[in-house]
């Protein structure tokens, strides 16, 4: 099978990736957007794209661009921990008390603020597109003093020491990814289990009426359903114009979920069952 993602490689999402379908052929993509146009045109047979991280929270542009401009179907969830390292080129590695500039993603540096705060208070920190990106360039000027913060995998591909491990600040910090495939798709993998353990909604209001929240989670409430994760996003239609996303702690069953449906489409609201899935926590 053909697995798209969002790249480059090296990257957390290609760490997913790599964890969960090892046997099969991985195609990395520029933005999410397009990762997700890649799977919609039958270039690939799934997308793996980030959702939300422990830290930084969701990840709006994949939310979005699944709600307006491309309707796939989950068919599971990798959750990975997110472990940050400082990397440099092994002939700078004892350098290390003199570093000049540490490049990563933005996300990256924030994580680590309190490592560097402490270490590199005066050092320049350069944002880039990436962590894997960031290492790369580290691998490309050996006669540098210069540093990486990124993950272990792109300390091997880009042939770099670790000379400062797991310089996060959160120890919990974990990232979902979510696996798309084209809806009218009936490819399986058996990485997930058949007994699916979360489900996905997408809940929009014909109007911005009081009391519309209340009245979508009462239809969970009352069925004793576990949310695992419950926001608003607008519609793009106007100030005051919003949809819910939700998670559920269970799979879409005979009964329950059904209920739930049935019961908001009678108010009025329109319900999208994004996914019924399982999660492979790594």
């Amino acid at each position: 099978m053909k697995i798209g993602y969002l790249g480059p490689e090296a990257t957390f999402t290609h760490v997913a990736v790599q964890s969960v379908f090892k046997e099969d052929e991985h195609i990395a993509y520029s933005s999410i957007p397009v990762c997700m146009d890649s799977v919609a045109e039958g270039e690939v047979d799934f997308a793996v794209v980030p959702i939300e991280n422990s830290v930084e929270g969701s990840v709006t542009t994949t939310i979005d661009y699944l709600v307006h401009e491309q309707p796939l179907k989950m068919i599971g969830e990798i959750i990975i921990p997110i472990r940050q390292h400082l990397l440099m080129t092994k002939d700078q590695a004892d350098r290390v008390n003199e570093i000049e500039i540490i490049y990563s993603h933005s996300h990256a540096l924030a994580q680590c603020h309190p490592f560097l705060h402490n270490q590199y208070k005066y050092t320049k920190l350069e944002p880039v597109t990436s962590t894997s990106a960031a290492a790369k360039i580290v691998s490309e000027q050996p006669n540098e003093c210069i540093a990486a913060i990124a993950n272990e995998f792109a300390a091997k591909k880009y042939g770099l020491e670790i000379v400062a491990s797991d310089i996060h600040s959160n120890s919990y910090n974990h990232t979902r990814f979510i696996v798309l495939q084209r809806a009218d798709s009936h490819t399986e993998t058996h990485f997930f289990q058949k007994n699916h353990t979360k489900a996905t909604f997408v809940i929009m209001m014909p109007e911005n009426r009081a009391g519309a929240l209340h009245q979508v989670l009462s239809a969970f409430a009352w069925r004793q359903i576990d949310l695992s994760k419950i926001e608003s996003r607008p519609m793009k239609t106007g100030l005051g114009n919003y949809f819910f996303i939700i998670d559920v702690e269970m799979g879409y069953d005979d009964v329950l979920l059904p209920g739930v449906k049935q019961e908001l489409e009678a108010l009025g609201f329109t319900v999208e069952v994004v996914g019924s899935y399982s999660t492979i926590s790594l």
